[in-house]
């Protein structure tokens, strides 16, 4: 069915920070959409490519030789196999897109690691 998400409205269903819900498909890939704040972890994605878009708030993507600073109306794709740590000093909301058989933790799985839902 065609439709259009509106992502204000589906922000409000986030409850919990750095726990993506899918809003859409595309192709091979998933849309989420994630509320974020804090630090999250090291780690990579040993075969998938992964897209943060800011949407609202500003984001820091940790790399092991730089910081990749990301504001409002930006975006980063992270190639796959590359180490990142995402950082939100204050609460982000973001716009993601990877493949669907992505996790959210990629090499890594503890109690960070998440199936996401749809929104």
């Amino acid at each position: 069915m065609i439709q259009t998400i509106n992502l204000k409205d589906k922000l409000t269903r986030i409850t919990e920070y750095w726990h993506p819900g899918i809003v859409g498909e595309l192709n091979d890939s998933h849309l989420k959409l994630a509320k974020l704040k804090g630090e999250f972890l090291w780690h990579h994605h040993d075969v998938e490519d992964e897209l943060f878009m800011v949407i609202k708030g500003s984001l820091v993507i940790k790399l092991p030789d730089k910081d990749l600073h990301i504001n409002e109306g930006e975006f980063v794709i992270i190639p796959h196999g590359v180490e990142h740590k995402p950082v939100a000093e204050e609460e982000v909301h973001v716009l993601l897109m990877e493949p669907k058989a992505t996790r959210n933790t990629g090499n890594v799985e503890n109690e960070r690691t998440v199936e996401p839902e749809w929104l």
